[in-house]
């Protein structure tokens, strides 16, 4: 009965989603940029063939990923030095313009030579793209469950988009040829940024001290967030674990198929269907994760299950057998992915968000690129099925490594409702998404001050911010009273934000139950999002032009 009811309140949260529009037009931008990404990598794939045999299309599938992942902690600075929406739209204007002109150049037969600096443009466009989008997203859900919910849908248009994409790459190639495909995909990040520029959003660029740092120091504030945050650095140690052995997959299954199963080449094609079949599944699987607080765990028991099909695979040389362990990879493979993206949009700071994820772009691709080099010596050393083992066993034994701190991370994220509700309640806090709610709310300390005791004094230091749970206090400024406050009420903002001595004094009229906050969580918090900070100095502005200036 409770799986039932937590699948129910899973399926409301994924409608209220789908009801958010900005969350619906992003997520239909990345369907399209997505969809696009993979049909032009057919396209390219073919006309570096065409051009110049396998070598060629060694060659500008190197570049292209090699220069993603030494561009992506670059360009990610954009993401949180300008508007995500902004960035996003540039990227897809650029990547338009240049598939554009790659389908004119391949269909007019000009040199190849162009056609591949124009492709390597676009793989340097996505690396601008993909962290922006991924930093944006929290900004748009109005509650953690519904950012779970907006992380689902997109890794399921991931698992879809690298079906769909080849298959209309395909399709378009029958058709016509590599121009065509290029023009087609021009037409897809038209779409995106056509759907990104109707996204309503509050955004403004960064205080002007992140600003004017320069732009190598701020390319390396991800890698500092990371290394300075001991649950990113968690989370982010066991991803690379993760993508390690999806590297070493590129390699094992061709292994597994023609060597042990003696499936043939047709063998490769069943398993990574069973798992492309996985993945889609697994987005039923991750839907019962939205109303969840247990993300680190899921995440962990998603790694390990991604790993561990391959010891029984091994120990049990089947083809029924192995297509259904894949198709448990493939499923452990989306809560993976669901489970971390959200933890790590969650855990670290919305000032760097889209550069931590900029590292995470390019971990992705040196982790899959080590782990498809290892692969080869891994299998001369072990065999085929030790490999097989050897390789299953990694990623069991790191979740089990990083379990209690991913545990610990779970049960710093349970924050009771009362205190987010208060906290939304409060005009400050209004533009603030879920990750900062929760980081605050996170940080409220509980504070009982006695009939007629003061909660601070006019001329006192400032070191704290105020919501009142229960009770009335009054607020008094040169010994006159000018006001009181209630359940919901809020003060001790002024003598934070401005760096001033307390303008009043506050005492209790009856027991008071208070929630603080400490002054470097609330400055941290408000002046790091610019929406949030303009609308505490219009509450500033307006207390100290009115009566009540606690």
């Amino acid at each position: 009965m409770a799986g039932v009811t937590r699948l129910r309140e899973s399926l409301r949260t994924f409608a209220e989603a789908f009801r958010n529009p900005a969350l619906r037009r992003l997520e239909l931008a990345w369907a399209g940029a997505n969809l696009g990404s993979w049909s032009y990598s057919v396209g390219i794939a073919v006309y570096a063939y065409e051009h110049g045999g396998a070598k060629a299309v060694g060659i500008v599938g190197f570049a292209r990923w090699t220069a993603a992942a030494l561009l992506a902690p670059w360009l990610s600075v954009l993401g949180d030095r300008y508007r995500r929406r902004l960035v996003m739209i540039s990227a897809d204007a650029i990547r338009a313009v240049c598939l554009g002109l790659a389908g004119v150049a391949a269909v007019a037969g000009w040199p190849p030579l162009t056609v591949y600096v124009l492709c390597g443009l676009v793989a340097a466009a996505a690396a601008a793209f993909h962290p922006a989008e991924a930093a944006l997203r929290p900004s748009l859900a109005r509650t953690p469950e519904e950012l779970t919910a907006a992380n689902v849908v997109s890794s399921t248009i991931a698992s879809v988009g690298l079906l769909g994409g080849p298959a209309l790459g395909g399709i378009v190639l029958a058709l016509s040829g590599p121009g065509a495909v290029f023009g087609v995909s021009a037409a897809l990040m038209v779409w995106s940024a056509a759907l990104v520029l109707v996204i309503r959003v509050v955004e403004t660029p960064p205080e002007r001290t992140e600003a004017d740092a320069s732009f190598i120091t701020a390319a390396f504030a991800g890698f500092a967030a990371i290394i300075g945050d001991q649950r990113l650095r968690v989370v982010m140690g066991l991803y690379t674990g993760q993508l390690f052995v999806n590297g070493l997959m590129a390699v094992l299954p061709v292994v597994l198929a023609v060597r042990l199963l003696h499936l043939g080449g047709s063998g490769l094609g069943w398993l990574n269907s069973a798992e492309g079949a996985g993945g889609v599944l697994g987005a039923l699987v991750a839907a019962a994760l939205v109303g969840r607080k247990r993300l680190g765990a899921d995440f962990a028991l998603g790694v390990a299950f991604w790993g561990a099909p391959l010891i029984l695979i091994a120990l049990w040389l089947s083809t029924p057998v192995a297509l259904v362990l894949f198709v448990l990879i493939g499923i452990s493979g989306t809560v993976c992915d669901v489970a971390g993206m959200t933890l790590l949009q969650r855990i670290a700071p919305e000032a760097v968000l889209a550069r931590v994820f900029g590292v995470f772009e390019t971990l992705i691709l040196v982790t899959l690129g080590l782990g498809s080099l290892a692969a080869p010596g891994l299998v001369a050393v072990f065999g085929d099925r030790g490999a097989l083992v050897v390789t299953g066993a990694l990623l069991p034994v790191l979740s089990l490594l990083a379990w209690p701190r991913l545990r610990a991370i779970d049960r710093d994220a349970v924050v009771p409702e009362r205190q987010l509700d208060l906290l939304r309640g409060i005009p400050i806090f209004a533009p603030l998404g879920p990750p900062e709610l929760e980081r605050l709310a996170a940080g409220l300390v509980p504070v009982e001050v006695e009939p007629m005791a003061a909660v601070f004094e006019q001329g006192g230091h400032g070191d704290r911010f105020y919501v009142i749970d229960s009770g009335r206090a009054v607020v008094e400024a040169d010994g006159a009273e000018i006001g009181e406050l209630g359940p919901g009420s809020f003060f001790g903002e002024i003598a934070l934000l401005r760096d001033v001595p307390r303008t009043a004094t506050v005492r209790a009229l009856e027991p008071l139950q208070l929630w603080a906050l400490d002054r470097e969580l609330f400055i941290s918090v408000v002046t790091g999002h610019a929406p949030s900070l303009e609308a505490a100095e219009s509450v500033v502005g307006a207390r100290l032009a009115g009566p009540v200036r606690a």
